[in-house]
């Protein structure tokens, strides 16, 4: 996949195009470590909705999720003339194709983007 995106694809994308799914990951191995510490609740820094959907899906509960904001998103040092860093990118691709909880600078936004956030809220 890092060879595809490295030709200009996206992470979904490249995925796609090996016959992935968009993301393989899976949280067994975590809950099933936080199930044998005892712990039913946490607080979860993710912009994932599939990772809270899994986590809750064995029986831990997310009781607050914390949004991971690139610093410069905070600040708001996005550069205006830019369409964007790698990171924006990639994270813009994350919340238009992969539902991602995250709040994207205007500068940043594309149609795609504007409805995915219309349907979300």
């Amino acid at each position: 996949a890092y060879n595809l995106q490295d030709l200009g694809h996206d992470t979904v994308t490249a995925n796609l195009l090996l016959h992935h799914p968009p993301d393989l990951r899976t949280y067994d191995i975590a809950t099933e470590i936080l199930s044998d510490l005892g712990v039913t609740t946490v607080r979860l820094l993710t912009n994932n909705p599939d990772k809270i959907e899994q986590i809750e899906a064995d029986e831990i509960k997310v009781i607050q999720r914390i949004p991971m904001v690139p610093k410069a998103w905070r600040e708001g040092k996005v550069d205006k003339e830019k369409q964007g860093s790698e990171l924006d990118n990639y994270l813009r691709v994350k919340v238009e194709r992969m539902r991602h909880l995250l709040d994207i600078p205007e500068n940043l936004l594309t149609q795609e983007s504007v409805l995915s956030n219309f349907w979300r809220n």
